[in-house]
C-alpha cells in the first residue's frame, strides 16, 4: 500500500532575523486509520488536501478531499457511487478549479474535478486498467497527472476539454524501450525513477524528453517544485548496498542538474515547496528521530533542518508532502503519525516566523 509519494538563485530579500519554528500540529479530524498524502494551497489561503481513510479495512478504505477555509478544515464530497481509493495528488488554479488524482476502487486510476462544493470524476479516454496515476500540476486550462503503465512512466495531460497520454515508446519486439514510473510533476518537469536510477523527463518542443542527471545507481525521486526557468529542486533518495537510503536532492540551474550537498541526516524527503524567490523547503521523515517532525529548508544551495516536537503516544511522524502558503509566508506539511499499536492519525504540521514571546514584547 503506498504511503509515501507516492514533495537556487539568490533570495532577493534579507534572510530573516528569526528563522522559521514549529508553530502548530493539528488535524484535518479525518477517520480511523487515516493519512494525508498532498497538499496545494492558494493565494487566498485557501488549503486542499488529499489521503485515505480505513487504511486496514479493504472494504472501508476510500480516499478523501479536505478543504481548508475560515479557520477550519471541511470534506468535500466526491460526487461519483464507485467512490475513491487512495487520492495521492492534488492540484488548483482557483477555488473553482480543483483536481485530485489517485486509485479507483473499480481497477482504474481516479481522477477528479470540482471546487469546495463537490468533485466530480473524469474519465478520460486513453487511460486503463492497471494504469496508475500518482502526481498532478494544475495551470489555468491545463492539467498534467504523471504515473506508471506497464513497467514505464506515463503522462496523461487534458488541454481545452482534449487529453492525451504519453508513455515510453515500443521496441520492436513490443517492449516498452524506456522503464520507470514518475511520482512528481511541476510545470513541465517530472520525477521519478527507472528502477534503477533517477528519472526526470522535460516537456520540450511539444513533446515529453528524458533529461541527463546525475549518475546515482539506486537514486528515485517523489517530488519536484520549479520555480522558475532557472530554479527547480527535486527531492527523492539512494538506496545502498545494505538496505538503508541516503536523501537526495538535485537543483536544477537552467543548464544541468546537479546533486545538492545536505547536512548529514538519514532522513527520507518525500515533498517539496517553494515561495518562488529561491527558498525551498522539504517535508520528511528522520528514522533516527522517528516521533518528531521533520523538514529541511534549502536557500542558496544551503540546506538546514528543522524538527518540531516529539509527538505524545506516536512512535513516528512521517510528512508526505508540504505546501507554501504565501499570503502567510507560513507552510504546512501533511502525513501521518503511527502509535505503537500501528495505528494510523493524519497530521498537519505548521511553522512560519518565529513569533515574539512575552518577553520580547
Amino acid at each position: 500500500m503506498a504511503l509515501t509519494q507516492v514533495t537556487p538563485a539568490a533570495h532577493a530579500d534579507p534572510r530573516p532575523a528569526t528563522l522559521e519554528a514549529w508553530q502548530q500540529s493539528t488535524s484535518a479530524r479525518l477517520d480511523a486509520d487515516a493519512s494525508l498524502s498532498d497538499v496545494t494551497a492558494l493565494p487566498s489561503g485557501d488549503v486542499w488536501a488529499v489521503g485515505q481513510q480505513q487504511i486496514w479495512d479493504v472494504w472501508k478504505n476510500r480516499g478523501t478531499v479536505r478543504h481548508w477555509s475560515d479557520g477550519r478544515w471541511s470534506e468535500v464530497s466526491l460526487r461519483d457511487p464507485t467512490g475513491a481509493g487512495n487520492l495521492r495528488g492534488v492540484a488548483a488554479t482557483s477555488a473553482s478549479d480543483v483536481w485530485a488524482v489517485g486509485d479507483g476502487h473499480d481497477g482504474l486510476p481516479y481522477l477528479a474535478h470540482g471546487d469546495a462544493g463537490g468533485l466530480d470524476r473524469i474519465r478520460p479516454q486513453g487511460l486503463r486498467a492497471g494504469d496508475w496515476l500518482g502526481g498532478v500540476d494544475a495551470r489555468p486550462g491545463r492539467v498534467v497527472t504523471v504515473g506508471n503503465r506497464d513497467d514505464s512512466w506515463l503522462i496523461l495531460t487534458g488541454q481545452n476539454g482534449k487529453w492525451s497520454v504519453d508513455s515510453s515508446p515500443l521496441d520492436q519486439e513490443g517492449k516498452t524501450k524506456e522503464k520507470g514510473a514518475l511520482y512528481g510533476v511541476s510545470n513541465g518537469f517530472a520525477v521519478g525513477d527507472t528502477g534503477r536510477e533517477p528519472l526526470i523527463m522535460h516537456l520540450s518542443g511539444g513533446a515529453w524528453k528524458p533529461m541527463p542527471v546525475p549518475d546515482l545507481p539506486g537514486g528515485y525521486l517523489r517530488d519536484i517544485q520549479v520555480d522558475g526557468p532557472k530554479r527547480a529542486l527535486a527531492v527523492g533518495g539512494v538506496y545502498r548496498a545494505d538496505g538503508t537510503v541516503d536523501p537526495l536532492v538535485l537543483s536544477w540551474n537552467g543548464k544541468r542538474w546537479q546533486r545538492q550537498k545536505l547536512p548529514g541526516t538519514g532522513s527520507r524527503l518525500y515533498g517539496v515547496t517553494g515561495d518562488g524567490k529561491g527558498r525551498f523547503w522539504i517535508s520528511g521523515y528522520d528514522p533516527s528521530r522517528a516521533n518528531e517532525p521533520f523538514m529541511m529548508r534549502c536557500e542558496k544551495r544551503e540546506c538546514e533542518i528543522i524538527r518540531g516536537g516529539a509527538a505524545k503516544g506516536k512512535d513516528s511522524v512521517r510528512l508526505q508532502a508540504v505546501t507554501y502558503l504565501a499570503g502567510k509566508g507560513a507552510v504546512w506539511a501533511v502525513g501521518h503519525a503511527v502509535d505503537a499499536r500501528e495505528r494510523y492519525t493524519d497530521v498537519v504540521e505548521s511553522f512560519g516566523p518565529k513569533l515574539p514571546s512575552s518577553k520580547d514584547s
